[in-house]
This record gives C-alpha cells, sequence and structure tokens, in this order.
C-alpha cells in the first residue's frame, strides 16, 4: 500500500498599499522563506497576479520545492473569505471585484484561501499572538484604512455575506469628512492615516501657533507621534482629537459585542499614548456602564507584517488541499 505524504508546508501572503509579502510557513508557525515586492509596481491586476505567481514559485523552488506546499492564504484589504475576492477596495488600485484565490489557484495549482486583513490579523493573534487563549476578542486594524474583526465564541464572525467588521465605514459624524468608501462621516475618515493628516491640517489653520508640524513637505501619522514625543502642544492635540473620535467608535462596538480586549494593530496604533490615553477615557465614558473597566486595550507586540503573513498561514490551512498536479 502506497503511503501518502503529509504536506507540512503552506504559503502565506500579506498585500498592503505599501508591499506585497510573501512566505513559507511551517506546521510550528517557523518562517522558511520570505521575500516581497512593491504591490504598486503593479496597476493593472493580471500584471500582479502574474509577478505575484513568478515570486512564489521561485521561493517555493528555493525552498523545498512545488510539492513541499499545501495551499496558500492571502491577506488583502477588502477581502471576503466566502468568495475568494478582493470586493471594491477604496485604497487599492485594482477596482471592482477581483476573484483573487480563482486567478492565483489556476496560475500556481495550489488551493487558495484570501480574507480581510483584519481576520488574517485576528487569526494570527489568537494562534501566535496577544489573543493567544481568548475566546472573544476585536482586533482593530490601523493604517491606511481602518478595520477590525470580531472573535465570538473562538470563531471569526463573518456575516451573512462575510463584509462584518467594517468599524472604519461606520457613520461618527454626520455629513462628516467625505471617505474613499463614497460616504461621509466614516471613522476611516477621521482615524486613518489620511484623516490624521486632515486634522492635522484643520488645526494648523485654526491657529497660528507655532509648530513643528508646519513646513513640513510630507506630513504623516509617524512623524506627527515624532513631534508629540518632542513634546509638540499642536501634534499632542491632533491624537488627542482623534482619540476621542477612535474611543467614541468604539464605544459602540464594545456596547454591542462586549469583547475581552481590543487588540490594536497598524502603522497608526505606534502613535500610543497619544492616540489611546483620550480614545480609551471617552471609551470608558460611553461605553454601556455593566462593561466600563472591563474591556481591554492591547496594543499587537507583534510586527504586522510577520503577524499577516503568519495570519495567512494559519488561513492555508484551514482551506481543503488541492492541486493541478494529482
Amino acid at each position: 500500500m502506497e503511503q501518502e505524504t503529509i504536506k507540512k508546508r503552506v504559503v502565506g501572503i500579506d498585500i498592503s498599499l505599501d508591499a506585497t509579502t510573501y512566505a513559507i510557513v511551517d506546521v510550528k508557525g517557523e518562517v522558511i522563506a520570505m521575500d516581497s515586492f512593491p504591490t504598486m509596481d503593479y496597476p493593472e491586476i493580471n500584471q500582479f497576479i502574474s509577478a505575484l505567481s513568478d515570486h512564489l514559485i521561485k521561493l517555493v523552488e528555493e525552498n523545498g520545492g512545488y510539492e513541499s506546499i499545501r495551499s496558500v492564504g492571502i491577506s488583502a484589504p477588502s477581502a471576503n473569505f466566502m468568495n475568494g475576492s478582493i470586493v471594491n477596495a477604496p485604497n487599492l488600485p485594482w477596482k471592482g471585484v477581483i476573484p483573487l484565490s480563482i486567478l492565483l489557484r489556476d496560475r500556481t495549482g495550489y488551493a487558495v484561501a484570501v480574507a480581510n486583513n483584519a481576520d488574517v490579523r485576528a487569526l494570527g493573534e489568537h494562534a501566535f499572538g496577544m489573543a493567544k487563549g481568548m475566546r472573544d476578542f476585536v482586533v482593530v486594524t490601523m493604517g491606511n484604512g481602518i478595520g477590525s474583526c470580531l472573535f465570538s465564541n473562538g470563531m471569526i464572525h463573518k456575516g451573512n455575506e462575510g463584509f462584518a467588521g467594517e468599524i472604519g465605514h461606520t457613520c461618527i459624524v454626520n455629513n462628516g469628512r467625505q471617505c474613499t468608501c463614497g460616504n461621509k462621516g466614516c471613522l476611516e475618515a477621521y482615524v486613518a492615516a489620511r484623516g490624521i493628516v486632515a486634522t492635522a491640517k484643520e488645526l494648523m489653520e485654526e491657529t497660528d501657533k507655532p509648530s513643528l508640524m508646519r513646513g513640513v513637505e510630507k506630513l504623516t501619522p509617524k512623524l506627527i507621534t515624532d513631534f508629540c514625543n518632542q513634546g509638540d502642544e499642536m501634534a499632542i492635540e491632533v491624537y488627542r482629537r482623534t482619540g476621542e473620535m477612535l474611543g467614541m467608535g468604539l464605544a459602540n462596538y464594545g456596547s454591542m459585542v462586549d469583547p475581552e480586549a481590543f487588540i490594536f494593530t497598524g502603522g497608526i496604533a505606534k502613535a500610543g499614548k497619544w492616540l489611546f490615553d483620550p480614545a480609551k477615557k471617552v471609551f470608558d465614558e460611553y461605553v454601556f456602564h455593566n462593561t466600563c473597566g472591563k474591556i481591554k486595550f492591547l496594543v499587537s507586540e507583534e510586527d504586522r507584517v510577520l503577524n499577516d503573513v503568519l495570519g495567512a498561514s494559519v488561513l492555508a490551512w484551514e482551506v481543503r488541499e488541492y492541486s493541478l498536479f494529482k
């Protein structure tokens, strides 16, 4: 009787606006090999799929060969696990519905699972990070966009159509700032990278107070955080206003789902106390009183890219194995 070989490696892929990172990961969560390329070098989706396939195959052939890989998991903004597609991503160059899992499966011959980056980060945190042992928690992703994933009773809550967790596109200000999704007043328009910079510009227009932010050609949330650390009062006010918006949005979320913790990941989360102190203050003021003081705010200790790659590898193990070569 011929003995079947159990494959012990998968590929995890993280697609972000800045870079696409891909890695071979074993059953213990150890990264065997990892590399990346600039996502925006390929503004047309077929060019991107070709490049991703070529990079992936090269890495696999250099590290154990094609037959050593069981499946592929992908983390991407606005991705839907139920149909394996990126759907109307406001912050990526490819518009409409992109059937990512089918496109990559047909090019590589591997089974491919695709999920929203917030869901994938939650898988990574649950398997390897701060949520290990938790059954009810929310991961909030903070970068060019704002997303979330609700883990309820040990499982991801996906919703009827697979779009649950889009906290960035909940309205926080009636008829407020224009959001990239097409609506106005979304939390993302105030708390994501563009929103923070917009708040800084509004503050500088409101007053002639001196600030390190003035005269900076390309202001970023990271620079604003650096200025906060140097004691710049206006920069601190930027994050105070941003934190209050975040705290209000999360108070609504926390009152509805009663999580053990909110776990924050992404570049914006590196603002630390400047963002989360005012956010927690407003959160505790407005969250349902029976849960006040019981819901933790935690900042992920994992590297964002590594966390997403590891989360994508967890996703890969969950998809049914498939191969063109069997």
